[in-house]
């Protein structure tokens, strides 16, 4: 599975942890204070930012969403 970054916006409250955290730099918190994932194939699959995501709005999933 080619791990890829998938965030649930309805639980996303944008506190920027995972922006902060991220080593390839491809999250981002976008015009609604949610984040985001500006490039999507450059995730290396560290799970950084969903080990601490306070509030469990990121996981992991393969290129096509699937968790």
């Amino acid at each position: 599975m080619d791990n890829k970054v998938l965030i649930d916006r309805r639980l996303c409250k944008g506190c920027g942890i995972c922006v902060v955290l991220c080593p390839k730099k491809i999250l981002t918190i976008d015009e609604e204070g949610k984040a985001s994932v500006t490039e999507r194939q450059e995730c290396i699959g560290c799970r950084q930012c969903e080990f601490h995501c306070p509030d469990f709005a990121i996981l992991m999933g393969d290129e096509d969403g699937q968790i």
